[in-house]
């Protein structure tokens, strides 16, 4: 049986670069993009089971020897510091909390110099315990995903009855000096759509900033649906029966959220319109996910395997040569809206935020 008929994504190895691409060590494409964050994906196991994301049951979980090592690891986060221009890491899973060793990776990283920007993106499930020691091993910023305010609609999504200790763990980052503290939240229609404002009041109140995310296809069971999707437009109609939203004048740059200033600051909310108000012409990442695969675009349906690289005996050149080549090949965009556009094999738990 091919890797096509197991569904898996198409794999392009080592390719001759391209002549036509600038003698630029940074992560470069065709479009004049610039790859500074690099996405870290570091598990594709999830100790929740959200409906738009994978089936109560669960995944067939990554074998553990097709996973980086932490000295594979560290060896592509030091290349990509040091010969590619990276300057932002965000370490994301499946659940980041479920990586043995995570505090060491995340201090290995803030050792490096130049330094780069840390964050880190989480359920908050065991957040709680962890927040001091992840703050002293050097994240900079959180973000925590968080759906709902209501312990049964929490249990309803999730499928685990843990949001008390989400909120411990929000309260935690706080104490540990985390900031600024996100909450990412997906609205679903008729299951939470109607809790926009009291997200955005709760999130004001507590000194956090709320951003909306449209639904993405990117479930396991590959059930999205366009016309279930609440849109930006909508949430935005939605959080204005609550509050005076003003467009942050703040310059956006990569940034995937487009930013509101709450009844006048300095309280923002961001919304996160990938579907709707696609920002693929500003697009500044780069995507890694846990069994050593280079994505260019979360949505790609080709990656570039680094991992046979590291374990070949490449050299850091060789690397870095064929990161750069597999961002030079970088699409324009993610296509949702193109009619032959299909969904990556891939869910977002094995691709990473």
């Amino acid at each position: 049986m091919t890797a096509t008929e197991l569904g898996l994504p198409a794999v392009r190895r080592a390719a001759l670069p391209d002549p036509a691409r600038p003698a630029d060590p940074r992560l470069i494409d065709t479009f004049g993009r610039v790859a500074t964050d690099l996405r870290i994906s570091l598990t594709d196991r999830c100790n929740l089971r959200c409906t738009y994301c994978m089936p109560a049951e669960g995944l067939d979980w990554m074998p553990r020897d097709e996973q980086l090592s932490d000295d594979e690891l560290m060896r592509l986060i030091t290349i990509a510091v040091h010969r590619l221009g990276i300057e932002e890491l965000r370490f994301t899973g499946g659940e980041p909390l479920l990586r043995r060793g995570l505090e060491g990776l995340i201090a290995a990283s803030a050792a490096l110099q130049p330094r780069p920007d840390i964050s880190l993106t989480t359920n908050a499930v065991g957040l709680a315990r962890r927040a001091e020691s992840l703050a002293a091993a050097g994240v900079n910023r959180l973000n925590v995903s968080m759906d709902t305010l209501r312990p049964e609609r929490f249990a309803t999504i999730t499928r685990r009855d843990r949001l008390q200790d989400v909120l411990d763990g929000l309260a935690a980052a706080r104490a540990a000096g985390l900031d600024p503290i996100k909450i990412n939240t997906v609205l679903l229609r008729g299951m939470n759509d109607d809790e926009a404002v009291d997200l955005l009041r709760f999130a004001v109140e507590g000194g956090y900033e709320l951003r909306f995310i449209e639904q993405m296809p990117l479930d396991a069971q590959h059930g999205w649906e366009r016309k279930e999707m609440i849109t930006a437009g909508e949430i935005l109609q939605s959080l204005r029966t609550g509050f005076t939203l003003t467009p942050d004048p703040t310059e956006r740059g990569g940034a995937p959220a487009e930013r509101w200033l709450v009844d006048g600051g300095p309280a923002v909310v961001g919304v996160i319109a990938s579907v709707t108000r696609p920002f693929c012409g500003a697009c500044d990442r780069t995507r890694l996910t846990a069994d050593g695969q280079v994505r260019s675009c979360l949505f790609a349906r080709t990656e570039t395997d680094l991992r046979s690289l590291l374990r070949g005996g490449a050299t850091d050149h060789e690397i870095a040569e064929t990161w750069r080549t597999a961002m030079w090949g970088k699409l324009a965009g993610h296509g949702i809206d193109d009619p032959g556009f299909l969904q990556p094999d891939r869910p977002m738990s094995a691709i990473g935020g």
